[in-house]
């Protein structure tokens, strides 16, 4: 960027008041300085992000100086690139071992604190019509499991295909109704009963108006939060929320042998939904990308804040509304006089350059923010609780473990590749080996250790 360039972006005033704001005077008076440094601040920045994005890129008309200076400003680039790759591959891992790490924590303690969520009532979902009856052999039950895991799958796949034909179709509200209806289920609902289940089990005295009351405002804040506006902070805990809520009624209602079975299946879709070119999950990240906009908030956890489509331009449907530039600064100037004072326009090129500054940072922040999908914290929670239901610790920490492992590959491989990769695979992978190899070879023999009174 030319001097000239950084005079046009600096100097938003009329040709009259040209000569107060821009004077081509040598004058070093601290205002100017300050300006002057705030401009050269900002050429800079934009010329690093410029060279980053176009590292090979030569201009005609620069000089051979520039040509001699460009190997060393490409290894600073290079060896700034690798730093912040470094920083935000970090902050990246942290961003979604903490989230993850508190819904398998809100899970497991509800799990073996709350019977009701850890014993069988005999009730299953609807998509499980094979259930798992005493005196039947394993080979049934296996029989069973394998036939109510191809349902469920079934029943994902048609309706992420009509989500993604929907979102394809641009029917907003449509999508906007149906994850409103579910939010509202969940978040009043179900809600409802893990606190009335909590508040039993702990045999604490609270009448149904209070209860009502607590569990109304619970609702209404948590649907403003996933469906508008809402502080960040607060709107990841009622993600997370929501994620723990829905893994513990998939843990109460799916019969055992059909969790496993269901948790290894899902992990194959989801390789074939993201993967694949056609895949229904790869068709509605494409699309999303085609657009520019947001995948629905109310489905994703986002490490930075994202908005809804509700949100979108109408005249721009794949940009999203922005807050209006602060001209107040601006209309200050007066038709009749020559123009704002020095320390008027000050003052206005300071906020300009500042309110830049922030609306650039903010875009950096989110395109560097990660995003897992809230189906993969409701099945990574399914799998620790279901294994912690059996009341072996030593199962539910490999579990938790392999989790954050296989998250940590998915993050690595991300980092690799540079595109959506599906978060369920290798966690759920590694989750089954470690829970079936705790469960049926450490544990009987740190049990067999224990009763011969043998200590490693």
């Amino acid at each position: 960027m030319s001097d000239s360039e950084a005079d046009e972006n600096t100097c938003l005033m009329s040709s009259e008041s040209t000569s107060q704001l821009c004077p081509t005077g040598d004058s070093d008076t601290p205002m100017e300085r300050d300006l002057d440094e705030q401009t050269n601040e900002e050429i800079e920045r934009l010329e690093r992000l410029r060279r980053r994005k176009r590292p090979e890129g030569n201009d005609d008309g620069q000089s051979s100086s520039q040509d001699n200076d460009r190997p060393n400003s490409n290894a600073d680039d290079d060896e700034y690139d690798e730093e912040e790759e470094l920083k935000y591959g970090f902050k990246s891992v942290m961003m979604l071992i903490v989230p993850v790490s508190l819904c398998l924590f809100v899970v497991v303690a509800t799990v073996t604190s709350v019977t009701y969520y850890s014993q069988s009532s005999g009730q299953y979902l609807i998509y499980t019509p094979f259930h798992e009856q005493k005196g039947i052999s394993k080979a049934e039950k296996a029989g069973h499991a394998f036939l109510n895991a191809i349902i469920v799958i079934g029943v994902v796949l048609g309706m992420t295909i009509l989500l993604v034909i929907l979102y394809m179709k641009k029917c907003y509200k449509i999508i906007a109704g149906w994850l409103i209806l579910s939010s509202l289920l969940l978040l009043f609902f179900f809600s409802f009963i893990y606190i009335q289940e909590i508040l039993q089990v702990y045999n604490i005295a609270m009448d149904y108006f209070t209860l009502s009351l607590i569990v109304w405002n619970f609702g209404v804040v948590g649907m403003v939060c996933i469906h508008w506006k809402g502080p960040l902070l607060l709107q990841q805990i009622y993600l997370i929320l929501v994620s723990a809520l829905m893994a513990l009624v998939f843990i109460k209602y799916l019969p055992d042998w059909t969790t496993w079975f269901i948790l290894g299946a899902i992990s194959i879709y989801d390789l074939f939904a993201v993967l694949c070119p056609n895949g229904p999950l790869q068709i509605l990240v494409r699309t999303a990308q085609e657009r520019n906009e947001p995948i629905f908030p109310a489905l994703i956890y986002s490490s930075t804040i994202m908005w809804g489509i509700g949100m979108a331009n109408e005249n721009e449907p794949g940009r999203t509304t922005e807050e209006p530039v602060n001209t107040e600064a601006f209309d200050q100037v007066s038709d009749e006089g020559d123009g704002p004072s020095r320390s008027e326009a000050s003052h206005a090129v300071s906020a300009l350059a500042g309110q830049d500054r922030e609306s650039n940072r903010n875009y950096e922040d989110e395109e560097k923010g990660v995003k897992l999908g809230l189906g993969d914290f409701i099945f990574y929670s399914v799998l620790v609780g279901k294994a912690s239901s059996y009341g072996d610790w030593n199962t539910t920490i490999a579990c938790y473990v392999a989790i954050l492992i296989g998250l940590c590959l998915t993050l690595l491989l991300l980092m690799i590749f540079k595109r959506a990769l599906p978060a369920l695979p290798i966690s759920i992978a590694f989750g089954l080996v470690f829970n079936f190899a705790t469960s049926e070879l450490v544990k009987p023999f740190t049990d067999e250790l224990a009763s011969k009174q043998v200590f490693i």
